[in-house]
């Protein structure tokens, strides 16, 4: 193994933004088994990519061909907390709130990291990758060192929490490997379980993605389970709430410095204005969200998503634009407006202007 390529590919990764570094070996992770038992219950929703895909999962060598050591790294994201809302504004989780698919800023930092081994090892084969690969990111963290899987399902780190992407570099050159990080913080605390709006943790360890606000915002392309609608509550684009229950979180500090450019919120994205998204069609919505995170849903998820806020808020500033939303090219964004609007008559409470 080679101690000072290791080394100093650790330092050049965080000298482009990666806090957190560790090495593994490419060997075929334990959760491969879980995974097949998580689909086999149903969790992943209509998330058929990874059943597709469930048997690259068994090695890295599906990733890279002659793998054999995994450099695994951490970016933070977390920039500023959320702005209080009014009625007619949603939420947007911290990671989207940029004006850029943080699978781009990633990229690009992985890009630079890629090329600064190949020069110095110009026989090295090497892939750099971010959550859309057949790689259980998590798994190989964890055997790099760098945390533990908390009951929420998502890597903590002691100091830096869990407000950050996780990226790997996969090469065939054998770099030093770290400890594995074999201890579990979470004793006994239930905050993230006990939290969950949509009680989508089964059990600790264990996210039934087909319930997580996450999953319904952003992942699912039919109507939301009505009676999933109330616990999206002012969600408009994924969920941050098991993470902001963690204690762990409250020891990292929101930060904006220059590792994080990009990640910043806008000043419509912390938070959005909801009634304003049904005045977009489509080539608007295009020109506004299609370098964004908020692409993912399409135009119609979003507007879909934005009715269900606003009839959870029942906000008087919102009816003009569900009844905007009745008339729609989409039928999902119909219903879901019709919905909104049952909410405010069923209750006879519209909520003031703030």
């Amino acid at each position: 193994m080679n101690l000072e390529l290791t080394t100093r590919l650790k330092a050049e990764a965080q000298a482009l933004g990666f806090a957190l570094t560790g090495v593994c070996p490419a060997v075929s992770p334990t959760g491969a088994s879980r995974l097949a038992e998580w689909l086999a219950r149903g969790y992943g929703g209509q998330m058929d990519y990874l059943a597709a895909r469930q048997e690259a999962y068994a090695h890295p060598r599906h990733v890279l061909d002659g793998v054999r050591s995994i450099l695994m790294l951490g970016l933070a994201y977390r920039t500023a907390d959320p702005a209080p809302l009014a009625p007619g504004q949603g939420r947007i989780s911290r990671y989207a709130w940029g004006e850029r698919d943080y699978h781009d800023l990633v990229h690009s930092r992985l890009k630079q990291l890629i090329a600064w081994l190949k020069e110095r090892v110009p026989s090295a084969q090497v892939r750099g990758v971010v959550d859309t690969a057949p790689l259980l990111e998590r798994e190989f963290a964890q055997l790099a060192g760098l945390g533990w899987i908390g009951k929420h399902t998502l890597l903590i780190h002691k100091p830096a929490g869990s407000y950050f992407f996780l990226a790997a570099i996969l090469t065939d050159q054998e770099l030093a490997s770290d400890e594995p990080f074999t201890a579990d913080h979470c004793g006994t605390c239930r905050a993230c379980l006990d939290a969950c709006p949509t009680q989508a943790f089964p059990e600790p360890y264990v996210l039934d993605a087909s319930r997580c606000i996450s999953y319904l915002t952003i992942e699912l392309r039919d109507s939301i389970p009505t009676e999933l609608r109330p616990g999206i509550g002012d969600w408009l684009f994924g969920c941050d709430v098991c993470q902001e229950v963690c204690p762990w979180n409250s020891k990292s500090d929101p930060r904006a410095d220059a590792n994080l450019v990009g990640f910043e919120p806008t000043t419509n994205t912390n938070p959005v204005n909801l009634v304003g998204l049904f005045d977009l069609d489509d080539e608007a919505f295009r020109r506004r969200f299609r370098h964004t995170p908020l692409w993912r849903a399409r135009r119609r998820g979003i507007l879909r998503n934005a009715a269900i806020v606003l009839g959870n808020q029942r906000a008087r500033v919102a009816v003009d634009a569900l009844t905007k939303g009745l008339a729609d090219a989409e039928p999902l964004v119909r219903e879901a407006c019709r919905w909104a609007l049952d909410q405010m008559e069923h209750t006879g409470q519209v909520a003031e202007d703030a």
